[in-house]
């Protein structure tokens, strides 16, 4: 083989990268409550490849469409994409958005639908090796709605659509 980049690639250890892709169709069903942001989560259906997994970056491009009549139009909110599921009215705890950080989503003028968002990590993000060594390590769809946009103590469902796309590299197993 000659120069350039093809031999370039083959001894760049680029073949060692894979591109998770996981298609997004989320449900979140959540409680409102007066005077403080409502938190809600779901599980991402896929899997990661077992062992300790270096991430090199990871976006997400979704969609949120409030579905039903507890959900007021023009709701604002966040998301962040993490390995551990939200806890509380803010995506500041360990875990909870460690591939996607806290990303605004804003609906489209008079619906509720966000308009397509585009989540992509950062530097803080990037270079995390996550343990999936006991191929347990689920991703978590982390979603904060602004107060005030689900109608207190009722039930706001959302759809979340999609793609999340995660480059990484398997490190090896324990």
């Amino acid at each position: 083989m000659g120069k350039g980049l093809p031999h370039s690639l083959q001894h760049s250890g680029l073949d060692k990268v894979k591109v998770q892709t996981f298609v997004l169709n989320e449900t979140i069903a959540i409680t409102g409550g007066a005077g403080v942001v409502d938190p809600g989560e779901s599980v991402i259906t896929g899997s990661l490849p077992e062992g300790n997994l270096l991430t090199l970056g990871a976006v997400a491009n979704v969609t949120v469409d409030g579905t039903d009549a507890d959900v007021l139009i023009d709701w604002a909110g966040d998301f962040g994409i993490g390995t551990v599921p939200n806890a509380d009215a803010d995506l500041a705890d360990a875990g909870e958005d460690d591939l996607i950080p806290s990303t605004a989503l804003v609906a489209d003028t008079g619906l509720k639908v966000t308009l397509v968002t585009r989540g992509v990590s950062t530097q803080t993000e990037q270079s995390v090796i996550l343990d999936n060594t006991g191929s347990t390590l689920e991703l978590n769809f982390n979603l904060l709605v602004d107060d005030n946009f689900i109608t207190d103590a009722a039930v706001g469902t959302f759809t979340v659509t999609g793609a999340l796309y995660l480059a990484l590299i398997v490190l090896g197993d324990d």
